[in-house]
């Protein structure tokens, strides 16, 4: 998939996550609040990260992981990770945006991408995501780009010494 310009910002760029991205990668994942919007530990070390972008989704099994740079810096990541077998029509979606840039379209951006991909080129129908319930912004970009709540996971996750909901969300594509 070539670069995409991200509108919003002069500058900013989108394209395919690669091996060489890992220490740009790692140091947005252990941001505090890019963290607190994810599943992930605390200080996820370079070897991780290059593991992860190594045998990561680009090419495997219709998957594909996105970066936001802006100036060579990774400002945003995301990721489809496409379901096999009976649910191959289906894809899963994560994604973060650096603490610095939250607000400013980057998680738009990317997410606009990973839609425009799955309708477009992988002919995925369904596009799921999770999202914590306290995530008020990013609950609001979901929706606007046609995420529906279906559920609530409750004590979804343990994060900073509690035990936090998640709501589930999907995207069907139109016919």
């Amino acid at each position: 998939m070539p670069a995409a310009i991200i509108t919003e910002q002069p500058g900013w760029l989108i394209r395919a996550a690669r091996p060489e991205d890992a220490e740009g990668v790692t140091t947005l994942v252990n941001l505090p609040g890019f963290r607190f919007g994810t599943l992930r530990l605390p200080y996820q070390t370079l070897e991780q990260t290059r593991h992860w972008l190594t045998t990561g989704v680009n090419g495997v099994n219709g998957g594909l992981h996105l970066l936001g740079l802006l100036d060579d810096q990774v400002i945003g990541q995301a990721s489809l990770h496409r379901s096999a077998g009976r649910r191959a029509h289906a894809a899963g979606i994560g994604m973060g945006v650096h603490d610095a840039y939250c607000g400013q379209g980057v998680g738009k951006a990317l997410l606009a991408e990973l839609v425009q991909a799955a309708d477009q080129w992988l002919d995925i129908r369904r596009l799921e995501l999770t999202v914590f319930a306290d995530n008020a912004a990013a609950i609001a970009l979901y929706s606007k780009l046609g995420f529906e709540v279906e559920g609530t996971f409750r004590e979804y996750a343990f994060r900073e010494g509690r035990y936090v909901d998640a709501l589930s969300m999907a995207r069907l594509r139109e016919r």
